[in-house]
């Protein structure tokens, strides 16, 4: 049950996303539109509360209730960042908006950018691993939360090495290919 309802809470989050630029760009209702976007983190508690009540009723902790933490996490650190993204997009496509900015690909800017990316991921996945070990502590039963503290582990290697490959950049920064030019006689 809580696997499809991680899918529906991802489904929901981008119906509110899209609502709320709809309204907003294109209906012309800001207000309305803003509210529709602030509606978006009750889709967490939603989960959260959907996952709490599954586990108090005994239910076995399974990887999709690790999921629903690792979700939590990822879109309270990347929500805002994403709903901007959407919305910088819209704003040009719908609002007469100036046209977004791409990211540099090289260079210091691209370092910091990584770092910054990494630091998000470190949030999202402190805030996981708290939902994680609050769900095992909540149950109490290490053989019931073996699925949950072996996700905490796999998501703490992946958050390594999204460090080193992120910090790589600032050690050795990505510089711009020169173009392979023809001497001809």
């Amino acid at each position: 049950m809580i696997g499809w309802l991680i899918i529906a809470c991802e489904i929901g989050f981008w119906i509110f996303v899209a609502a709320g630029l709809t309204v907003r760009y294109i209906v012309k209702k800001k207000s309305l539109g803003g509210f529709l976007l602030l509606c978006t983190p009750l889709i967490d508690l939603i989960l959260i509360a959907a996952t709490t009540i599954d586990l108090h009723s005994g239910t076995e902790a399974t990887i999709f209730h690790g999921i629903a933490a690792i979700y939590i996490g990822v879109t309270l650190a990347y929500g805002k960042p994403m709903i901007q993204w959407a919305d910088e997009r819209f704003a040009f496509k719908f609002g007469n908006g100036p046209k977004p900015e791409k990211p540099a690909k090289y260079g210091k800017e691209h370092a910091r950018r990584e770092r910054n990316g990494w630091y998000r991921h470190l949030l999202a996945w402190i805030i996981g691993l708290v939902l994680l070990m609050a769900m095992i502590l909540f149950i109490d039963n290490p053989q019931q939360t073996e699925s949950l503290k072996g996700l905490a582990g796999i998501w703490t290697l992946v958050l390594a090495i999204d460090f080193a490959i992120s910090f790589s950049y600032t050690v050795w920064p990505r510089k711009m290919k020169a173009e392979n030019s023809k001497i001809t006689l």
